[in-house]
């Protein structure tokens, strides 16, 4: 690639405008934006809000509303800071509020939780005996996204950019797996980076390389009132808006000088606005707001806004066609902040935030079919309908076994996974739970996986086998830990990026010379290795995770059970190919479920037989099927790390207490250089284990000396140790054992003190 690459964005819509501007910002001034009408000539609410449970989410928020901020066209304004306030009309809404509140403490937004009183102060339409609160965040607000599009477009084109309008791509041109450049009806651009930012037509473009994009377009109603005497005077035709944005669940209303603007999110249709339609949003309007009582609906829009299957941005790179990349379903409000990131990694070659819950690459393949797609993203868009129950889409072999157990399910990755089972509801061991517990069947399984065995359906958990001559070079390149140990070794490690940056773990577990399986954690993994093949050929991946299955065998009696099914001695810690009964198995030493035992993996036409089997040889033993909650307790009381939840690419494995899978003397591996001299001599945070009075959630904010210090990243009741357990980032002066800490839970502050060690540490593998 040139050294200064030659870049076609597809879209002048703001994301288009934005990354545009990023860009040549940056150095990248041979930039080109295509759009296949009119320049600049969209518009929508312009509502921004910044918080989010995700952080990511929030930081790209907090990002557009500094840099619309700033930005003005002609002199006029892009972003208005109103603010906004979101009201709570329930007791459980309320609640949902102070959560929201912790949110936006620990990502670093001003908010506030403000009485009745308070928000018809801050709103004066409001009828305050409607409402039960508000969360007031001073920094959300309106802005004009035309404007701040065509404002960031100017300031590319200072910088040497060029738009073109009129230009409705036909075709991407590609040679030798890269692209090369964009074909339209009447022209040809050439490029070695394409990027689509076209929204809704998000599919389309894709389609032209290949490439599934899961969007669908759903309908946002948007409706302008008539004028409504008591606003008058209250805003001029430059302001336009005073007040905060008003939201109450789908409902949002800001105003419009001397009208107010109301929005509503119905996920069905794209027919043109008609008033009737709007009855249901209209009447709750004017519910909060009586002074709506003698107006009307003076014109309105449906508006069709890209959506995906979890409602979060597609960001990244096509896995098969080098230079294509994509910035779709990005909602104005993340608009700036996504540009950033995804400039940051065209032009730095890697993002500075965690990407991971955006990334392009997170559906696994049967998660893209188009009526999967559909379904997922309404549902997440404007709500589940008590008529329309969630449809299974992967099931592991076991799944007849769970039901039979009354498994209650969730769903992770499209997998149903069990979260605990109501088989186990007269479990002895549940009057060990404290009838507080909210979780109490699953509390008793992890009891017993510690003081008996169980079994854990990690069927879900992505494999691939690696295999070819150049299957260990390329895993000592892509993983932190020595590998090149004997046939049957299982060794832990990590996925870094070039900053060193943890992207992910894996087990690799060594087969033979050539060949290797290895457990990543989502398919984002799986893409990165694929990413990062070597081209010729001396190194192939498999993905086999639907083909087999897996079993975790845990406990002080799981050694009884495999002496039960198989003749062969299993004593040691390397994987062995065996027979459980009459299955065929790979037996290995189990790594990360926070207690003893090892992984049964066999073909998933014999999963049944290998449950049967297993079943069988433990009913002598008191042998219990354990959740995924379960599973969740047991980690944190072992004091295991998960990936994506406690670490992300935005921590090093040293400051995360990882650094006992990193082999720093083994050569090279991708981000070694940014580690060395690291460990212990730079880190300003830890990430800290805690004993809490108060089981929390996760994504509290956690204050030291009265102020916020950092926050939870997972939390679980340690059922076999009768604690809260949490953990945290905190800055090292505070992350000392015995250091006094506070975590703001629905709104109170509840105390935590740092833990010098995990609750109960996972000891030595039992044996066989």
């Amino acid at each position: 690639m040139a050294a200064r690459p030659r870049v076609v964005v597809i879209g002048a819509g703001v994301v288009g405008c934005a990354l545009a501007d990023e860009l040549t910002e940056r150095g990248w001034t041979d930039v080109t934006v295509l759009d296949q009408g009119p320049l600049f000539t969209g518009d929508g609410p312009g509502l921004v809000r910044q918080t989010d449970a995700d952080r990511t989410m929030t930081e790209f928020a907090k990002y557009t509303v500094a840099k619309y901020g700033a930005l003005t066209l002609a002199g006029r304004w892009c972003f208005q800071p109103v603010g906004g306030l979101e009201l709570a009309t329930t007791a459980q809404e309320l609640a949902q509020l102070h959560r929201r509140r912790g949110w936006a403490t620990s990502w670093g937004v001003r908010a506030y939780l403000r009485s009745p009183r308070e928000c018809a102060e801050l709103h004066a339409l409001l009828d305050p005996a409607k409402v039960l609160g508000g969360l007031h965040t001073p920094g959300d607000g309106v802005a004009k996204p035309r404007r701040a599009a065509e404002a960031q477009a100017r300031r590319a084109i200072d910088r040497g950019a060029r738009f073109v309008a009129g230009q409705r791509v036909v075709a991407v041109d590609r040679a030798g797996g890269r692209v090369t450049g964009v074909v339209t009806e009447t022209d040809r651009f050439r490029a070695d980076v394409v990027v689509s930012c076209t929204g809704v037509d998000a599919p389309a473009i894709g389609r032209l390389v290949d490439l599934s994009v899961p969007l669908v377009p759903l309908a946002h109603r948007y409706a302008r009132t008539t004028a409504l005497p008591a606003l008058a005077g209250d805003n001029d035709d430059f302001t336009e808006a005073g007040k905060p944005v008003l939201r109450h669940g789908e409902l949002t209303v800001r105003e419009h000088v001397d009208r107010l603007g109301i929005g509503h999110s119905t996920g069905h249709g794209s027919e043109p606005f008609v008033p009737a339609d709007f009855d249901r949003p209209w009447a709750e309007a004017v519910r909060l707001l009586p002074a709506l009582a003698d107006a009307k609906v003076e014109d309105g829009v449906t508006n069709l806004v890209p959506a995906t299957p979890d409602g979060r941005p597609l960001l990244g790179e096509h896995p098969d066609l080098d230079g294509f990349w994509v910035a779709e379903a990005v909602a104005f409000a993340h608009s700036a902040g996504a540009a950033r990131e995804v400039a940051r990694w065209l032009v730095d070659g890697q993002p500075r935030l965690d990407l991971r819950a955006s990334d392009l690459a997170r559906f696994e393949r049967v998660q893209l079919a188009p009526d999967h797609v559909r379904e997922r993203a309404i549902r997440t868009f404007a709500g589940p309908r008590p008529d329309e129950p969630r449809r299974p889409l992967r099931t592991s072999p076991f799944y007849e076994r769970h039901l039979a157990l009354g498994a209650h399910f969730s769903e992770a990755a499209g997998w149903e996974r069990p979260e605990w089972f109501r088989a186990n509801e007269s479990l002895p061991e549940i009057s060990r739970i404290p009838a507080s517990s909210g979780a109490r069947t699953a509390g008793a399984e992890a009891i017993v996986a510690r003081e008996r065995v169980a079994v854990v359906d990690l069927t879900p958990a992505p494999r691939l086998e690696i295999t070819g001559p150049g299957a260990l070079p390329f895993l000592q390149t892509m993983t932190t830990n020595q590998l090149d140990g004997p046939a049957g070794a299982v060794t832990p490690g990590l996925l870094l990026g070039e900053h060193g940056g943890v992207r992910g773990d894996v087990v690799v577990t060594r087969l033979g010379a050539t060949r290797f399986q290895v457990r990543v954690s989502t398919a984002v993994d799986h893409a990165w290795l694929r990413r990062h093949l070597p081209g010729d050929g001396a190194v192939q991946i498999h993905e086999i995770t639907s083909g087999t299955c897996c079993l975790g065998l845990c406990g002080p009696r799981a050694a009884d059970v495999l002496r039960a099914l198989s003749t062969v001695d299993l004593t040691g810690e390397l994987a062995r190919q065996t027979y459980l009964a009459e299955v065929p198995a790979l037996v290995q030493p189990l790594t990360d479920l926070g207690e003893a035992g090892w992984e049964l993996h066999t073909g998933a036409d014999l999963g049944r037989r290998l449950w049967d089997a297993v079943w069988e040889a433990g009913a002598p033993h008191g042998i219990v099927a354990a959740g995924t909650l379960a599973a969740h307790s047991l980690r944190l009381e072992a004091g295991l790390r998960s990936c994506g939840a406690d670490v992300t690419a935005e921590h090093d494995p040293f400051e995360a207490g990882l650094g006992a899978a990193v082999c720093l003397d083994k050569g090279y591996f991708l981000g070694r250089d940014a580690l060395l001299g690291r460990p212990g001599a730079t880190a300003g945070r830890e990430l800290t284990y805690l004993v809490t009075d108060v089981l929390v959630l996760g994504k509290e904010p956690v204050y030291f000396a009265g102020h916020p210090a950092g926050y939870v990243t997972s939390a679980a009741r340690g059922h076999t140790v009768g604690k809260n357990l949490a953990y945290a980032w905190l800055p090292v002066e505070c992350a000392k054992p015995g250091t006094p800490v506070e975590i703001e839970y629905f709104g109170e502050r509840v105390p935590a003190v740092v833990a010098a060690a995990p609750a109960r540490p996972s000891g030595p593998r039992s044996t066989a």
